[in-house]
C-alpha cells in the first residue's frame, strides 16, 4: 500500500462486475428500500391521524420509525447507484457524512429503544403514576437527550476515523464502515477509534442488559395480574418491543462482535446487509402484527387511500 496523505475520495465494494448482476442487485435493493420507507411511513402517519395514538409509546414508536427512514436512507440509495452506474466511488465528503448518519441514527435507534424499555416499565410495574412520570415535557426532554448524545456520539467516532491518514482508499464494504476504514490507515491514530468502537460494544452490551433487567421485572409484574386477559394485553405491548431490541443486538453482533479473522469479503457483504437493512425493514411489521390499535390504524388510513370519500351531495 502506498501513503496517501490526501484523498478526494474511496472506492467502495461492489456486489458484482457482471452487469447482470448489477442490475439484479439494484432491484433487488429497490424492492427492499421502497418495503422500507413504505411501512415505516405508514406506521408515521397512523400515529399522526389516529388521536387514540397519541400516547408516550406510539410517540417513541413514532420516533424509531423517522430514525429508521434515515438508517437505511445513509446506505442503500447510495449502494444502489453505484450499481446502476457501474461507479463504485464515494466523495470524502460524501464517505464523512454517511459515516456520521449512519452512527448518529443507530445510536438514535438504541436511545429510541431503551426509552421504550423504560416507557413499559412504567407503564405496567408502576401504571397508577404512568402520566405524572411519563408526561409530555419528560418525553421529549428524554428524546431531546438522546439526540444530543447521538450526535456528540457520532462526532467523536467520526472525527477519529477521518484524522486517520489512509494508505489505500479501497474500502471493502458496500458503503463507508467504520471497522473498514480503520483497516486502511497507515498511523497509530485508529487506536484511538478502536478504543471507541470497543466502547461503543461495551454500552451497547450495557443497554442490552438494562433492557434484559427491565423486562425481567416487567415479567414479574406481569405475572402477579389475577387475569390472563390481563397478562397477554400487558405482554401484547411489550414483545413487538423486545422483538426489535433483539433484532438489532443479533444482527449488530454479527458485523461487530465477531473476532477478527480473514473471512471473505462477500461473508462481510452479507453481514452488513442484515444489520443495515434488516431492522429498519422488520420493525413496522414487527409492531403491526402484535398491536391491534396500530393494525385498527393502519386500517384506517390504506381504507382513506384505496376508498375516495364520496362527493356530498349539495
Amino acid at each position: 500500500m502506498y501513503n496517501l496523505t490526501s484523498i478526494s475520495g474511496f472506492l467502495l465494494l461492489g456486489f458484482s462486475n457482471i452487469r447482470g448482476l448489477q442490475i439484479l442487485h439494484f432491484f433487488l435493493f429497490l424492492v427492499l428500500f421502497l418495503i422500507t420507507i413504505i411501512g415505516n411511513l405508514l406506521i408515521i402517519i397512523a400515529i399522526l391521524t389516529d388521536y387514540q395514538l397519541h400516547s408516550p409509546m406510539y410517540f417513541f414508536l413514532f420516533c424509531l420509525a423517522v430514525v429508521d427512514l434515515g438508517l437505511v436512507s445513509v446506505t442503500v440509495p447510495k449502494s444502489m447507484a453505484m450499481s446502476l452506474m457501474n461507479d463504485r466511488s464515494i466523495s470524502f465528503p460524501g464517505c464523512v457524512a454517511q459515516v456520521f448518519f449512519f452512527f448518529f441514527f443507530i445510536t438514535s435507534d438504541f436511545v429510541i429503544l431503551n426509552i421504550m424499555a423504560r416507557d413499559r416499565h412504567v407503564a405496567i410495574c408502576n401504571p397508577l403514576h404512568y402520566e405524572r412520570i411519563m408526561n409530555k415535557a419528560a418525553c421529549v426532554n428524554m428524546l431531546v437527550i438522546g439526540l444530543i448524545v447521538s450526535v456528540i456520539y457520532a462526532t467523536l467516532h467520526t472525527s477519529s476515523t477521518f484524522v486517520n491518514t489512509f494508505c489505500s482508499n479501497n474500502v471493502n464494504q458496500f458503503f463507508c464502515e467504520i471497522p473498514q476504514l480503520l483497516k486502511l490507515s497507515c498511523s497509530d491514530l485508529y487506536l484511538v477509534e478502536v478504543g471507541l468502537v470497543v466502547l461503543s460494544l461495551i454500552i451497547a452490551l450495557g443497554c442490552f442488559i438494562f433492557i434484559i433487567i427491565t423486562y425481567v421485572q416487567i415479567v414479574a409484574a406481569v405475572l402477579k395480574i389475577p387475569s390472563v386477559h390481563g397478562q397477554k394485553k400487558a405482554l401484547s405491548t411489550c414483545v413487538p418491543h423486545l422483538t426489535v431490541v433483539s433484532l438489532l443486538f443479533i444482527t449488530g453482533a454479527f458485523s461487530y462482535a465477531r473476532p477478527p479473522s480473514d473471512i471473505s469479503s462477500s461473508l462481510d457483504l452479507f453481514f452488513a446487509v442484515i444489520y443495515c437493512i434488516i431492522p429498519p425493514m422488520s420493525n413496522p411489521f414487527i409492531y403491526s402484527i402484535r398491536n391491534k390499535e396500530i393494525k385498527n390504524a393502519l386500517k384506517k388510513v390504506l381504507y382513506m387511500k384505496l376508498i375516495p370519500a364520496k362527493p356530498s351531495l349539495r
